[in-house]
């Protein structure tokens, strides 16, 4: 989509065309016939246009909920765009204004915006300042922020309270971990940021810890036990403890701090229940404060699986009850499978080398119940864990 095709979108009869693409049949076996038939009475570019933005849409639902069917995307900034309960939740530690740099189509700004925080963005290309520009505009909110083409780099931080940045951590060969290979560079862009009374810079979860700088405040963000990314918060907006896994599921917020009453979980044998500690608390390091409020250990000092005999409610772990813990092999967990009844499996695995879909088809479950199988390892040791969700 260029962008001229874009802005003809945005006119009267370019929304007249995007409505009736709303209304027409985009799936894969109707997406022919309905192009066609807009295409009989609209130009072929603007019907391109507004089909690719309601595909657009469907694709975004998951993101960002009931919102998607107002706001634009392109492909690239869709896959790179902040989900709308962490946007929402992270708009909350803003006073403004805020100049954000590679702003992509804007879903940050906009959430910032919507909770009264004035805020200028800045992205590179000319479709994407478009899209933004359009997203704003669609929740009447493009009084309060606005939208200019740049490179960040080039940016002036003065006469702002704070930065927020999004670098891009994508190419057309997929996801980037080196925060070295970012578009622009980390470095570069702390450099720049850090000009500001307070900066926020969003990173992948799997960032390397020596990569975090002085005197940064990290938080991981995990949305229904999924971790999304992690947040760099510096200088006025680096408030609180170093590490911090913030959860968000069902519109709450739960978030798990190091306790410095917290040491070093125990070793100890299997209990009752294994509880799986959410990604975000493993990210930050806090599988000792989540064994804490379990009463556990772990049964491997090197994997953050806690167990514990205590049946304990806790939103930073899943709670599983352990049925049976047995060596690992094909022949042994077969036969527990089908003393234990179980036909619908999920498997799971940490520190442990298999193939889970052909492990799957080895294992061929009959049963009539649900069960999950854990595989890890005590030690060098492989061991397979039979068990029920709590």
């Amino acid at each position: 989509m260029e962008t001229e095709a874009f802005a003809a979108l945005l006119t009267p009869a370019g929304q007249e065309v995007l409505a009736q693409a709303m209304a027409a049949d985009t799936s894969e076996g109707g997406l022919l016939a309905s192009a066609s038939r807009l295409r009989g009475t609209h130009p072929a570019e603007l019907v391109g246009a507004a089909l690719t933005q309601v595909r657009l849409r469907v694709r975004a639902a998951a993101k960002f909920g009931p919102d998607a069917a107002r706001m634009y995307f392109t492909p690239r900034g869709l896959e790179q765009s902040t989900r709308s309960a962490v946007a929402a939740y992270r708009a909350s530690r803003f006073t403004g204004p805020v100049l954000e740099l590679c702003c992509g189509i804007g879903a940050d700004l906009l959430h910032r915006a919507r909770a009264g925080v004035a805020g200028t963005g800045v992205d590179l290309d000319p479709l994407t300042v478009a899209v933004a520009r359009a997203n704003l505009a669609a929740f009447d909110v493009d009084g309060i922020a606005g939208v200019r083409l740049g490179d960040a780099l080039d940016q002036d931080p003065s006469g702002f309270a704070e930065v927020f940045a999004d670098p891009g951590r994508r190419t057309a060969r997929g996801r980037v971990f080196d925060p070295k290979s970012y578009e622009p560079p980390l470095d570069d862009l702390l450099t720049l940021a850090m000009k500001a009374p307070g900066a926020c810079v969003k990173v992948a979860p799997g960032i390397a810890y020596e990569a975090i700088p002085e005197g940064a405040s990290t938080e991981w963000i995990s949305e229904d036990g999924d971790v999304k990314e992690a947040a760099l918060w510096l200088g006025t907006l680096a408030v609180g403890p170093v590490r911090k896994a913030t959860l968000l599921r069902g519109g709450e917020v739960n978030s798990l701090e190091p306790d410095p009453r917290t040491t070093v979980p125990s070793v100890r044998p299997w209990g009752r229940y294994l509880y799986e500690p959410d990604g975000a608390v493993i990210r930050a390091h806090l599988v000792g404060e989540a064994a804490a409020l379990v009463d556990g250990g772990l049964a491997d000092p090197r994997i953050a699986y806690i167990t514990s005999d205590a049946l304990v409610r806790t939103p930073y772990t899943a709670a599983y009850e352990i049925h049976e813990v047995l060596p690992f092999s094909v022949k042994r967990l077969k036969a527990a499978l089908r003393a234990h009844d179980v036909g619908v499996l999920t498997l799971k695995k940490r520190g442990f080398a298999a193939d889970l879909d052909r492990l799957r088809r080895d294992l061929r479950p009959s049963g009539s119940r649900a069960g999950t199988v854990v595989l890890t390892r005590i030690g060098d040791a492989p061991v397979a864990l039979v068990c029920a969700p709590v």
